[in-house]
């Protein structure tokens, strides 16, 4: 072929060559800023450069963000907005403008979104919002979540630091609801093949508290009848049958919570305060999920938390003083530290002013005692850490809330009972602590304390959405006692066929 009939050829090459490269580009360019676009955001994802990615918005600008693992981990460690309290439940101001607004809609959590598929019991009213005085329409057995100013509230009080299935309970309903905007960490599945986890809808922690005592002539309590209720409908299930139990979620946070029933359910994964009053056969670091209290005492803005200078109390502490077992420490220690000038070591209870002056007292110290009581745990943990007060823990048998994904000792202090109690010991200590390393402990304070807020709805990182990551990390540890089970069970069902 001559060179001159290879010329349009060559010509018409580059001409398309040109025109598709031109085509892609205005193609990638049409996609990054059109702000309706007809692809998932996650087309424009991940740029990785040392664990750092660029995300590109439908609205054509770059944001930098360090890349989650899930939704519910350590990833989550930037400061938050602290949350606005109405009534006795907590609404994120961000959820309240949208609702008023009318914007925040959304397509919907999937079940191949979700990082836990959770199946729930419609177990009646009155094993839920039927115990804080809800009663729904015939056959009604949940009540509307969509409007979160309408939801059945929780009692106030000390009754609020064990609500936690309350919060659970209220993040699943509302994860089918396409006006309530939360995170995509769980959501409610209807068929229970479908389900990673299998949730029990039993508030035990307000039944314990409400109906634990016999009234008039009553030889069973109203709590007893419930639990032994529970045992039966549980034990009736296809579900528990299959494998035992295993699978399903009790909530069980006040650590008198389900004491008639929890032998009988102990194949179950819990959510604990701690392990203080469970035999390590029934509830352990293993299967279980410790969650943390809902704090008390009013969270601290960030922007008006006192800084080193501000606070002039080294130690704090209220509460109640004499305990028994472990908590005998307690009174110990209020003699070694009771007339020193800057501690404030006193008893205290939450009627009168007592929440009151607990807040103002953590907000001016710069160390607040978090002393094993009855139990290895208390609320006074976390009133501290909303509070920015360097939590200075001594009690050796304390299991904590996230610790696979947060690493306590960057903001509390660990002592052991046995040095605490050394005269002396424990002042000398804290006073050794200078503003800087303070400092950088409450900073740290500042930038995780949105884990541990309860709150409708829930936000990404709060302590609804890390109990979903927590559970959802346990759940391999239950596949692998299962395929473990599996080893000959399977060969041998061959060798029988056969």
């Amino acid at each position: 072929m001559s060179e001159k009939s290879m010329l349009p050829s060559r010509f018409l090459f580059c001409l398309i060559t040109i025109s598709m490269f031109l085509l892609v580009l205005s193609s990638l360019f049409l996609l990054q800023f059109s702000d309706t676009s007809f692809i998932p955001n996650s087309v424009f994802k991940l740029i990785l450069v040392n664990s750092t990615s660029v995300y590109f918005k439908p609205s054509g600008k770059e944001e930098q963000t360090t890349v989650p693992i899930v939704s519910s981990v350590a990833s989550f460690i930037d400061g938050k907005t602290p949350m606005a309290t109405q009534g006795d439940c907590q609404i994120s101001n961000a959820s309240k403008k949208t609702n008023a607004l009318g914007q925040g809609r959304r397509k919907g959590c999937n079940q191949n979104q979700a990082h836990l598929r959770v199946y729930m019991y419609d177990l009646p009213p009155d094993f839920h919002f039927g115990l804080l005085g809800w009663t729904g329409k015939a056959n009604q057995t949940w009540p509307n979540v969509s409007n979160p100013g309408r939801i059945p509230s929780y009692p106030g009080g000390l009754n609020l630091q064990h609500s936690i299935e309350y919060w659970l309970t209220l993040d699943l309903l509302s994860s089918n609801s396409l006006n309530v905007v939360r995170p995509c960490n769980a959501i409610r599945v209807k068929n229970s093949s479908q389900a990673d986890i299998i949730f029990v809808p039993f508030f035990s922690s307000l039944s314990y508290n409400r109906h634990s005592r016999l009234h008039g002539k009553e030889k069973v309590s109203a709590n007893k009848i419930l639990q032994e209720k529970l045992v039966d409908f549980l034990m009736g299930q296809d579900e528990w049958k299959k494998l035992g139990g295993m699978d399903h979620l009790i909530l069980a946070h006040h650590p008198n919570s389900m004491l008639d029933a929890r032998k009988k359910l102990g194949s179950a994964m819990f959510v604990l305060a701690d392990f203080g009053r469970y035999p390590v056969e029934i509830a352990n670091v293993d299967k279980d999920v410790i969650a943390p209290y809902k704090h008390v005492l009013r969270s601290n803005p960030a922007a008006e938390s006192a800084t080193f200078e501000g606070r002039p109390i080294l130690v704090f502490f209220q509460g109640a003083i004499y305990r028994k077992d472990g908590g005998a420490i307690r009174q110990e220690l209020y003699y070694l530290l009771k007339d020193e000038k800057d501690v404030h070591f006193t008893f205290g209870s939450v009627r009168g002013n007592g929440i009151k002056g607990a807040s103002e007292g953590m907000a001016s110290s710069k160390f607040c005692l978090n002393i094993a009581g009855d139990t290895p745990s208390s609320n006074r943990l976390f009133d501290a850490i909303v509070s920015h007060c360097v939590p200075v823990i001594i009690s050796d048998e304390i299991e904590l809330p996230f610790e696979d994904v947060l690493d306590y000792s960057e903001f509390c202090i660990f002592v052991h009972a046995s040095d605490a109690v050394k005269s002396g010991f424990l002042l000398n200590l804290l006073r050794g602590i200078k503003r800087e390393k303070w400092t950088k402990m409450w900073e740290r304070l500042k930038e995780i304390a949105h884990h541990f807020e309860y709150q409708y709805p829930s936000q990404q990182g709060d302590a609804v959405d890390m109990i979903w990551g927590a559970v959802s990390r346990k759940i391999s540890s239950i596949q692998n006692k299962l395929h473990r089970k599996n080893r000959y069970s399977r060969s041998q069902m061959l060798l029988n066929r056969n």
